[in-house]
């Protein structure tokens, strides 16, 4: 079956591939996406806002804890799990309706299936439940936005594991869990399950965790997790897994663990392009990610790439601005590349972590240490003066020794991730710390002691 023309062809309806469509399309382009699963990608169905919710859920317990310090008395207050989880599927379900209902007014074409490429300009659709339906679709530019896809290690019995996207379709929460990986996704999910009171072990292969963030941070995070009662184990990886559903056999490559309810594999993800026919479009690969230029565009002129797929910076702002760059270039005649210096990122742990700029490390390497000077404010919040209890602050400016401009902003504790989106303001602008210096403290906050470090 052929259809009409399409001035764009979008492959995947995540974060990047939305923004490109819905932007090229108010340029007046014709356009069509192809999404096989949920409309909204990794982030909105299986990733970044339903891992947050969970995060929020998570909280109640400490909130609990420390009521009675502020004169409020809870009996019997618990949290529901499975009631937690069936409210945020819920919410993605709403977002998933939201996502099409915008494509629709948008004026783009959504086709469900899986999309193949058959050369340059052809993109095969296969359709979602009903694999013999093949739909021909012709475009004069092809978008690829497919994202990425966890990884599963290729050991016995990794099939019984859980990936990321397994924890948000699960009924209810076993009393322990093994989680394997040092990254975003094994941090933020040891945390949040183990403040609905899941009994956690972690396994790291290396020796630190939160590989690229600044060590110190890092460093305060393990010791806050470990004190919080997650049990890390470093220089150890997954051997074996063996058993039933709800009660697993475990091994590592030095101990064994029985009667585990459920192991998590947060062990890196994927760019998604198996399948998608590039060879039969000439397409260029390395390692398997695609290649493109600072413009988003592939060995194949007509043919684009952007988020996951190029594994550069795998984050949902970035994917989004790549897409959105994508059509105002070329659809929009307005010449723009993505900025990727001073990106924030956050992991959304207890307590969170985010960050801006370069660690001290990457400043060290670059720089070198006799010219750089460190400033940091390591204090307990007012939130948690009363319970006496609770993860600490710790705020770090990484500085240029003669220019004073500030290289890397960074910071453990509450509301970090806030605070770090508009410390990213400062950092684009070259900010120095004489501007931070000579910007008013806001009293009494945790973000005030950006602005009054000595």
């Amino acid at each position: 079956m052929k259809n009409p023309p399409f001035d764009l062809i979008v492959l995947g309806a995540g974060s990047g591939g939305l923004a490109a469509a819905k932007r090229a399309s108010s340029y007046g382009a014709k356009v069509a996406i192809i999404e096989g699963d949920r409309v909204g990608g990794t982030c909105v169905i299986r990733g970044c806002v339903p891992k947050k919710l969970l995060l929020y859920g998570s909280l109640y317990n400490e909130h609990i804890k420390n009521a009675s310090s502020f004169g409020v008395e809870f009996k019997d207050a618990c949290i529901d799990s499975s009631q937690l989880l069936k409210n945020v599927r819920s919410e993605v379900d709403r977002l998933n309706s939201l996502h099409i209902d915008l494509l629709e007014k948008s004026g783009v074409t959504l086709f469900n299936g899986w999309g193949k490429l058959a050369d340059s300009h052809v993109v095969l659709v296969r359709e979602k439940g009903n694999v013999d339906k093949i739909t021909e679709l012709y475009g004069e530019r092809i978008l690829i936005a497919t994202g990425g896809y966890p990884n599963r290690p290729l050991i016995p019995g990794s099939e019984l594991g859980w990936l990321s996207d397994d924890i948000f379709l699960l009924n209810e929460l076993p009393e322990n869990v093994v989680i394997f990986g040092a990254g975003f996704i094994a941090c933020e999910f040891s945390c949040i399950l183990n403040g609905l009171g899941v009994k956690v072990k972690q396994f790291i292969r290396g020796k630190t965790i939160l590989k690229g963030f600044d060590k110190e941070l890092s460093n305060l995070l393990v010791e806050y997790m470990q004190e919080n009662g997650i049990e890390l184990n470093f220089g150890q990886y997954p051997v074996s897994i063996s058993g039933n559903p709800g009660d697993l056999k475990v091994h590592t490559n030095s101990v064994e663990i029985k009667n585990c309810g459920g192991v998590l594999f947060a062990t890196g993800r994927k760019p998604l392009i198996n399948d998608l026919g590039l060879s039969s479009a000439g397409i260029d690969i390395d390692l398997d990610k695609v290649i493109v230029d600072e413009n988003q565009v592939t060995n194949i002129p007509n043919i684009y790439a952007v988020g996951d797929v190029t594994n550069r910076i795998n984050l949902t702002p970035v994917a989004v601005d790549e897409g959105r760059a994508f059509a105002d270039t070329v659809f929009g005649k307005k010449t723009r590349q993505v900025n990727y210096n001073f990106v924030p990122s956050a992991v959304f742990s207890h307590p969170e972590i985010a960050a801006v700029g370069l660690t001290e490390e990457k400043a060290i390497a670059l720089y070198g240490e006799v010219n750089l000077r460190s400033y940091r404010a390591k204090f307990r919040s007012m939130a948690n003066a009363l319970p006496k209890r609770g993860a600490p602050c710790l705020l770090k400016l990484i500085t240029e020794r003669k220019s004073q401009k500030i290289l890397g902003c960074h910071m453990v504790g509450d509301h970090s991730a806030e605070i770090i989106q508009m410390a990213a303001i400062a950092l684009q602008m070259g900010a120095t710390k004489l501007d931070f210096d000579r910007t008013m403290a806001l009293h009494p906050t945790i973000a005030e002691e950006f602005v009054t470090m000595i």
